[in-house]
Formats: C-alpha cells, sequence, structure tokens
C-alpha cells in the first residue's frame, strides 16, 4: 500500500465519549449496515505524531471515499467511516481489520484518530496506552 495511505499515532485513553457514543443502539446497527460488522463498543484513540502526519489523514479524508452515519435525532452527531487495517510498528503480521471513525463535531482535534473494530483493540493486539500503531487506509 502506498505511504500516502497510512498514517502512524501512540494509543492514548479517551473521556469514554466514543464508549457512550457506540453503545448507541442506532450507531452499532448503522456501522453493522454500512461496514458489514458489528463494533465493539468503545473506540481506540491514536494521537498522530506529527504535523506530517496530520498533513496526510487530512488528504486521506479528501481523496478517499468514506462512509457516512447520519443520527436518527438530529442532537446527535453524524460522522465519517473509512475502512482501514491497524497495525503494530514492531510487528508487520499483527493487524486488526476495522474502520477510522470521526464524529463531525465542531474542534475535533486534528491529531486524533478514533479507530473501530468488531472486537477489543488492546485485546486483541496485545497494545496499551504508549504503544505506536499504524492505519493503513483501503
Amino acid at each position: 500500500m502506498a505511504e500516502g495511505n497510512r498514517i502512524t499515532g501512540t494509543i492514548r485513553s479517551g473521556l469514554g465519549e466514543g464508549s457512550a457514543f457506540m453503545s448507541l443502539s442506532w450507531v452499532q446497527k448503522s456501522l453493522r449496515e454500512r461496514l458489514g460488522f458489528t463494533p465493539y463498543p468503545a473506540t481506540l484513540n491514536l494521537r498522530l505524531d506529527s504535523e506530517e502526519e496530520v498533513s496526510r489523514w487530512k488528504e486521506i479524508r479528501a481523496r478517499l471515499a468514506c462512509v457516512r452515519i447520519s443520527p436518527p435525532d438530529p442532537t446527535f452527531c453524524a460522522a465519517r467511516c473509512w475502512r482501514a487495517l491497524l497495525k503494530t510498528t514492531e510487528d508487520e503480521g499483527t493487524e486488526l481489520s476495522g474502520a477510522v471513525l470521526l464524529p463531525l463535531v465542531e474542534d475535533y482535534p486534528a491529531d486524533k484518530v478514533e479507530f473501530i473494530a468488531p472486537a477489543c483493540v488492546k485485546d486483541s493486539l496485545g497494545a496499551r496506552d504508549g504503544d505506536r500503531l499504524t492505519l493503513e487506509f483501503l
């Protein structure tokens, strides 16, 4: 895969907002219908390592097709998703298929990326806060 379709970041604990959003029945149903898997009710937060990674992430969002998630109630935020593989940086053979979920909210941090998958990402990859992981967009 071309370098332009990859970004690398460091696992950081979030505020739990991703878990609350991912637990909503309409979110689970929409993601299952549009992505083809039932996501684990949490997100894995990555902080991008550099301004170059942030720029690459912006370019990927503009270039690659996304899946839109629209709420049935306008008081909830909409989101966009891109299919991706999450890989450990130390071992090219360890990866997990899923998607990056971008909530469409004001002031969302440019260096924050949330990954969703059908299983708990940290358990599946044996990862923990502070580990560096690479996303490869499909």
